[in-house]
C-alpha cells in the first residue's frame, strides 16, 4: 500500500489481499456490543494508511491517539470504506493499533444491522485477520433505553478490565452479510476540537449510579449538592464532548437545543419521538477521562455531577469549497441562518437534524441539495442520496425514504417522486457522472411503473402499509387526493423530458386531475373530489405541471392577513399554507411564473424572524418537545435567495 489513497486494498496483490471481515470471539456477542480490537505492528518507516469498513460505528487509536470516527452510511449489500493517513500518529518500532466498535444489533434510522458485529480492513502488514486481538468491552451496559424511537441505546458505563482473545473471522470481503466493498464516496469529516465555557453553572440534586439516568436529568433543575454545569455551543453541532473530571461518582451528560424559558427544554420521554439523550459514566477515584463513544447533536450540553468538570467539543464538519454568495443586503441575516443549518445537516450525506434524528430522508435532500448548491459546487452528497436510493429498491421498485434504513413503516411513497427531481437535478450538474442515465433508468423506469397499479379511474391512490406524507400542513390528505396525484404527474413530465417515455402517461394522469378543478358541481380546484379546497402545495404543483396557473392565490397563502402559522382547511382562506419544508416548491412554481420579488417578500416575511436564530427550525411552530430547531429542509431559502438575485 503506498502512501497515498488506496483504490482497492483488497484485490490481489494489494495490501490487504487475505484481510477478513473480523468479529468477537463469542458468535453470540450481538445486542448493544461494544468491542475492543488491537494489534502491534513494528515499522521502520513512519507512514501509513489504515482502511476500514465496519457494520456499524468505529473509533479508530494509533498508540492511544483518537484517528476518527466513522464509518460512512452504507446499505449492506454496498459496504463503504474509509481510508485514513495515520503517519502522523505511527512512530518507529512497535505502534499499537486499536480498533473499537459498536453495535446495538437492530437496524434504526441511520445504519441497516445484520446479526453479526464485525469490520474488515487494517493497513499493511496488520489486516484483518486472526492477528488482532478482541474483547468485549462490558463497561458499557447491555440493557439501556434507546434515545429516540430513530436511534440507538444511551450509553450507560462502569469501568471494567477487557479480556482479550483471537479475533473470530466472520466472512470473507465479500460474503453473505456485507458485499459490494468500494471506496467511501463522500470525503472524511474534518474534526475540529475546542475548549468550551461554562454558559450557566447550578446546584443541582447529585447524579446516581442507579435508576433512569434522563429523570435525574429532567429533575435537575432543583437544588442540590450537586452541580449542573450547562455550555451553550451558540448554534446546534454534531459532537461528542471530552471531559475531564475527578472521582469517584457519577457524570450524566444530556444533550438539548433549544430553550425553555432561560434553561434548555430537557425532552420528555413520553412524547411521539421517546427523547432521552441522557448517558451516564461511573467515575473511578482521582482524575477521569470521559469520551462518549457516539457523537450526539445539540446546542447544549448539560452535565450532572459531584466535581467541576472540564470540557472540550470535537464536532464534525462536511470539507467543501465554498462559492462566492451575492450580498442579500437586510436578508443577510437569514443567509447566515440558513448557511449555517445546511452545514449542520451535511454530515455522512444530508441529515434531516442532528439532535431528534440525524437521518437521511429521501424528500428532505431536495431542498438540502439546493441549499447547498448555492454555496458549493461540490455534487457528492446529492449524488450520495441518488445512489443510496436506487441501491435500496424494494423487489416491486418502490424506493426507501430513510437512507438507509430498515424501516418498511416509514416508507413515504410521495418521496419516491422526490427522487426524480433529485436525479434531474443532478443530470444537470457540469460534473455529473457520463452514463448516470443509463445506469439509473431501470430504476426509474421501476418504481414509476409501481405507481401504474395504483391508478383508479385514472388517478393514483396511496399504497396500503405505506406512508401518504404530502406536508407537515394540516392539508387535507383525502382521496385521490390532488397533491400526491400531481407529484407523480411533476415526475413523470421530468422522466418523458429525460427519457422520452411517459409522455402517454402524464397527459392521461394530467386529463384525470383535471376531474378535481373547476366544474359545473365544483368551484375551484379541490383536494379531492367535494373535499377541502386546494392546498397551496397543490396550487404549487399546479403550474410547475402546467396544469393551472395561479400565482396570486399561491403568493396569497404565505402573505395573506392571517395571525397565526398556518392557514387551515376551515380558517376560511383559499389555501392551507405548506410548511417551510414545501415552500421550496411554493418558490419553484412563482421563479417559473417569474415572480421572484415575490419569492423575496415571502422570505423576508416568513424566515425573517428566523435571521435572529443560529439555524432553521423544523416547522413554523417547532415548540413542542420533540420539535427540531435545526432543520435541514427549511434551509433552502439559501438557494432561492441566490437565484432572485
Amino acid at each position: 500500500m503506498s502512501n497515498g489513497a488506496v483504490t482497492d486494498p483488497f484485490a490481489p496483490g494489494q495490501a490487504l489481499e487475505g484481510a477478513f471481515w473480523i468479529g468477537s470471539d463469542h458468535p453470540f456477542d450481538l445486542q448493544e456490543c461494544y468491542l475492543v480490537f488491537r494489534r502491534h505492528i513494528t515499522l521502520t518507516e513512519v507512514q501509513g494508511r489504515f482502511v476500514i469498513a465496519c457494520d456499524h460505528r468505529y473509533r479508530l487509536f494509533v498508540n492511544g491517539q483518537h484517528i476518527a470516527r466513522g464509518p460512512c452510511r452504507s446499505w449492506p449489500q454496498a459496504m463503504a470504506w474509509d481510508d485514513h493517513d495515520i503517519g502522523h500518529a505511527l512512530k518507529p518500532g512497535v505502534n499499537l493499533l486499536e480498533v473499537r466498535t459498536y453495535s446495538p444489533g437492530y437496524s434504526h434510522f441511520a445504519h441497516v444491522t445484520r446479526a453479526a458485529t464485525a469490520w474488515i480492513g487494517g493497513m499493511a502488514g496488520a489486516p484483518s485477520d486472526k492477528g488482532w486481538q478482541v474483547a468485549r468491552d462490558r463497561s458499557y451496559a447491555a440493557e439501556v433505553p434507546r434515545v429516540s424511537i430513530y436511534g440507538t441505546g444511551g450509553e450507560d458505563h462502569r469501568p471494567r478490565a477487557l479480556t482479550f482473545a483471537p479475533a473470530r473471522i466472520v466472512q470473507p470481503p465479500e460474503g453473505p452479510l456485507w458485499q459490494g466493498l468500494h471506496p467511501r464516496p463522500l470525503p472524511l469529516l474534518r474534526e475540529e476540537v475546542r475548549p468550551l465555557t461554562p454558559w450557566k453553572i447550578l446546584s443541582a440534586p447529585l447524579p446516581q449510579a442507579e435508576g433512569d439516568a434522563h429523570d435525574q436529568i429532567r429533575a435537575s433543575y432543583a437544588p442540590g449538592e450537586g452541580l449542573l454545569t450547562i455550555y451553550d455551543l451558540g448554534s446546534s453541532l454534531t459532537l461528542a464532548p471530552e471531559v475531564m473530571i475527578d472521582g469517584p461518582g457519577t457524570l450524566l451528560i444530556s444533550y438539548a437545543e433549544k430553550l425553555a424559558g432561560d434553561l434548555p427544554l430537557i425532552s420528555d420521554p413520553a412524547t411521539y419521538c421517546r427523547m432521552r439523550v441522557t448517558d451516564r459514566y461511573a467515575l473511578t477515584p482521582g482524575p477521569n477521562r470521559v469520551e462518549p463513544f457516539t457523537p450526539r447533536g445539540a446546542r447544549y450540553l448539560l452535565l450532572l455531577s459531584d466535581a467541576a468538570p472540564r470540557v472540550q467539543a470535537r464536532s464534525t464538519h462536511y470539507p467543501f469549497t465554498p462559492r462566492d454568495y451575492p450580498d442579500q443586503g437586510a436578508l443577510n441575516p437569514v443567509v447566515d441562518t440558513c448557511r449555517r443549518t445546511t452545514l449542520a445537516c451535511l454530515q455522512d450525506g444530508f441529515v434531516d437534524s442532528i439532535w431528534r434524528e440525524s437521518s437521511g430522508w429521501l424528500g428532505d435532500a431536495v431542498p438540502q441539495a439546493l441549499a447547498f448548491s448555492a454555496i458549493s459546487d461540490d455534487p457528492r452528497p446529492l449524488k450520495f442520496a441518488l445512489e443510496m436510493a436506487a441501491l435500496g429498491a424494494a423487489a416491486d421498485g418502490v424506493l426507501p425514504s430513510i437512507l438507509p434504513g430498515d424501516v418498511p413503516s416509514y416508507v413515504v411513497t410521495d418521496y419516491n417522486f422526490s427522487w426524480v427531481e433529485l436525479l434531474d437535478l443532478y443530470l444537470s450538474h457540469p460534473d455529473a457522472t457520463p452514463g448516470t442515465l443509463d445506469r439509473l433508468a431501470p430504476v426509474l423506469h421501476k418504481m414509476l411503473g409501481r405507481f401504474q397499479h395504483d391508478l383508479r379511474d385514472g388517478l393514483t391512490h396511496s399504497q396500503p402499509g405505506r406512508r401518504l406524507f404530502l406536508d407537515w400542513s394540516p392539508m387535507s390528505r383525502a382521496e385521490p387526493n390532488l397533491t400526491y396525484n400531481l407529484r407523480y404527474l411533476y415526475a413523470l413530465q421530468i422522466a418523458h423530458r429525460l427519457t422520452g417515455r411517459w409522455g402517454p402517461e402524464a397527459a392521461a394522469l394530467q386529463q384525470a386531475i383535471r376531474r378535481l378543478g373547476p366544474g359545473p358541481d365544483q368551484e375551484g380546484w379541490r383536494e379531492s373530489p367535494g373535499g377541502a379546497p386546494a392546498s397551496q402545495l397543490a396550487l404549487a404543483f399546479l403550474s410547475l405541471t402546467d396544469t393551472a396557473h395561479d400565482p396570486e392565490a399561491i403568493i396569497a397563502a404565505s402573505l395573506g392577513p392571517d395571525l397565526g402559522p398556518d392557514f387551515g382547511p376551515d380558517s376560511g382562506q383559499c389555501a392551507t399554507r405548506a410548511s417551510p419544508f414545501m415552500h421550496h416548491y411554493v418558490f419553484a412554481a412563482l421563479h417559473k411564473a417569474g415572480r421572484g420579488q415575490a419569492i423575496r417578500a415571502i422570505i423576508q416575511r416568513l424566515w425573517g424572524p428566523w435571521g435572529d436564530m443560529p439555524t432553521t427550525p423544523e416547522n413554523w411552530d417547532s415548540s413542542f418537545p420533540d420539535g427540531s430547531a435545526c432543520h435541514g429542509f427549511s434551509a433552502h431559502p439559501l438557494y432561492w435567495l441566490r437565484a432572485t438575485s
